[in-house]
Parts: C-alpha cells; sequence; structure tokens
C-alpha cells in the first residue's frame, strides 16, 4: 500500500481559526484523485489524530482533485497548550498514511 503523500501532488495542514485546523489533499488529476477518495478511510484518519469519528469533516470536492479534512484542534490556537499554532505539523503524519 503506497503513502497518501506519493499517490497526492500535495498535503499541507494549516489553522482554520482558533477551534479547527484544516487538512487538504490536493491530488492533481482525476486518477490520483479516485485512487485517494477511495483509499482513505475517514475512520482511520479520525483515529491518527485521536478525533472521534462525528467530529471530523471531511469534503470530497470533485471539480478541483482535492479533499479536505477539518478537524477540531486538540487545544484553542494561542493557548500555553497549543503546540503548533499555525496548524502546520499536522499534514507530515496524514502524508505518511497508507491507503488502500
Amino acid at each position: 500500500m503506497p503513502e497518501l503523500g506519493a499517490v497526492a501532488q500535495k498535503v499541507r495542514s494549516k489553522n482554520a481559526g482558533p477551534f479547527w485546523l484544516t487538512l487538504d489533499i490536493f491530488c492533481g488529476d482525476a486518477a490520483a484523485y479516485a485512487r485517494v477518495i477511495n483509499g482513505l478511510d475517514t475512520a482511520r484518519v479520525a483515529a491518527l489524530f485521536n478525533v472521534p469519528l462525528q467530529n471530523l469533516r471531511r469534503f470530497d470536492i470533485a471539480d478541483l482533485h482535492v479533499v479536505k479534512i477539518s478537524l477540531p484542534r486538540p487545544a484553542v490556537q494561542g493557548v500555553a497548550a497549543d503546540r503548533d499554532m499555525h496548524g502546520a505539523g499536522w499534514a507530515p503524519l496524514l502524508a505518511e498514511m497508507q491507503i488502500d
């Protein structure tokens, strides 16, 4: 099974306000997009980030060949417990995830 980062053109994460993070998977073309949407298990993503499945939001955007995943931040942005103010450290974890 390949890693998501080997199939997708780019995987990035970013701050989506003080309470949410967003992970974007840019697939580049229809073939890669099809492979990602069929091979990426949302429940496994939730488990990877230790988030209840019902709190994770997934958006498959076919016209752009993008999969967008939003999840609550583990700590409100900017508080002492926030270890990643910009949310950039989440993408490598997702990129290393193996997909079917």
